[in-house]
């Protein structure tokens, strides 16, 4: 969501339409409830304080993936009627927003949203509120496209993973072909004469588009 990026895409592919993942978004979110947590950890003391501060991820968890026992906790704070319940409720209320596949009843809850978020006196959630304002469009596509850079992400994590595992590569080449051998389970090449880096090269590339196009 930062200006530089956008600036580069509207530069560069000025039909895009852009469209904030959700996970980046839900990210600034959960940090705004994160930061009002850590101020009234400052201001409290005793047990108050101890368990203002054993609740952050039962804050961030979503309610149908808690347990019994992190319901109970998340119960006790809503009723105790603090800025942490008021970050809560805006959390929730904000993660409707999703639902919705009509942008102009989205239009209207997260406005909303944003008019309760402005007078909530949290400041993290002003400055939350002021981030959505500035990227509204680019949210609000949601609606429409309903699409997130997850599978990317996992992709990502995996080529990682590859480059972790076996502490760097000889070239470039041989780091491709670990990427397509433990990502779309191909086939290894069986080598059956010594050959030029060049002949090898395009024996493997060659391979490889052979051996995914199976796959797929």
């Amino acid at each position: 969501m930062g200006e530089p990026y956008l600036q580069v895409v509207r530069l560069r592919a000025p039909q895009a339409t852009i469209c904030f993942d959700r996970f980046h978004v839900v990210r600034h979110l959960n940090a705004a409830v994160d930061e009002v947590r850590r101020s009234l950890v400052r201001q409290l003391a005793g047990p108050a304080r101890a368990m203002v501060k054993a609740v952050r991820f039962v804050l961030l968890k979503n309610p149908w993936n808690q347990t019994p026992k992190q319901k109970q906790a998340l119960s006790a704070l809503v009723r105790s009627n603090n800025p942490l319940s008021r970050a809560w409720y805006l959390k929730e209320d904000f993660q409707k927003f999703w639902d919705y596949r009509h942008e102009g009843w989205a239009t209207r809850h997260i406005k909303h949203w944003l008019w309760s978020a402005s007078h909530s006196r949290l400041e993290p959630f002003k400055a939350f509120a002021r981030l959505v304002r500035k990227h509204l469009d680019g949210i609000l596509a949601w609606t429409r496209l309903r699409i997130t850079n997850g599978a990317l992400k996992g992709m990502n994590n995996k080529v990682k993973l590859v480059s972790h595992r076996c502490y760097g590569f000889r070239n470039d080449d041989r780091y491709i072909e670990a990427i397509y051998h433990n990502g779309g389970c191909c086939p290894c090449r069986q080598r059956t004469s010594p050959e030029s880096p060049v002949q090898d090269r395009q024996k493997s590339h060659s391979f490889l588009h052979t051996s995914l196009a199976t796959l797929l």
